[in-house]
């Protein structure tokens, strides 16, 4: 865990709840661990800067897993650039549970270079560690997420925005998205998109056709279990 305003060699870090998984006896920037995420941001997370990390293998960087067992998470005001991503199950994710409240805001995602990564940009509002989680309504809302210059090759999928039902995403902004199969030839899945809204501000690379423009048709009005 590290305090707040601390430095970890040349990984800044500005918040109280953020969690760098790396062996004790590294002296470089370089976060290698097979198995869990390289550094995940928890509740409570705010003003947060992250930058010059290298990543891999392992889960990536990710958001989360928040909401879980019905709980509330708050998140705001997130930065993460200038990092290399290798040979890991995800680059940049987001993560929540069914069930839980809250809000994910102003995230920005920015000069993210990947290489063999399954899944370099992922939403998943349906995280579960288990065989099965039951289905609820209510969710972390995710609004204002933003990603800019995040390059370089896949093995599985380039994107993958799996909002909820009940809360879309919003304000999802991608700009000089270039991901490219490993293997030309071989057949990769497309970019997949469910509840997502927002804007694709530079063509990218695959198309990334599914995102919807715009604001959703109908939202599930804010209470006070999303305020934070």
């Amino acid at each position: 865990m590290v305090t707040k305003e601390k430095q970890i060699r040349d990984i800044k870090i500005a918040a109280y709840c953020v969690i760098i998984i790396m062996p004790p006896t590294a002296i470089r920037i370089e976060v290698n661990h097979a198995g869990d995420d390289c550094v995940s941001i928890q509740t409570g997370c705010t003003n947060v800067y992250i930058h010059n990390v290298n990543c891999g293998p392992g889960h990536g960087i990710s958001i989360g897993s928040l909401g879980k067992d019905n709980t509330k998470a708050c998140v705001s005001n997130v930065t993460v650039r200038d990092v290399m991503i290798r040979n890991t199950m995800t680059g940049v994710r987001i993560k929540t549970w069914q069930g839980g409240s809250g809000s994910v805001q102003n995230v920005f995602f920015s000069n993210i270079q990947v290489s063999e990564v399954q899944l370099p940009i992922v939403i998943d509002q349906y995280y579960c560690d288990k065989s099965t989680c039951k289905n609820q309504s209510s969710a972390v809302a995710l609004q204002g997420i933003n990603y800019q210059k995040i390059t370089g090759t896949y093995t599985v999928k380039p994107v993958h925005f799996a909002c909820s039902d009940s809360l879309p995403c919003v304000d999802v902004s991608l700009t000089t998205i270039q991901l490219k199969p490993v293997q030309e030839k071989y057949h990769m899945y497309d970019p997949y998109c469910w509840k997502t809204f927002g804007e694709l501000n530079t063509p990218t690379t695959p198309p990334i056709d599914c995102i919807n423009t715009g604001k959703p048709p109908s939202n599930r009005p804010q209470t006070d279990d999303d305020v934070c």
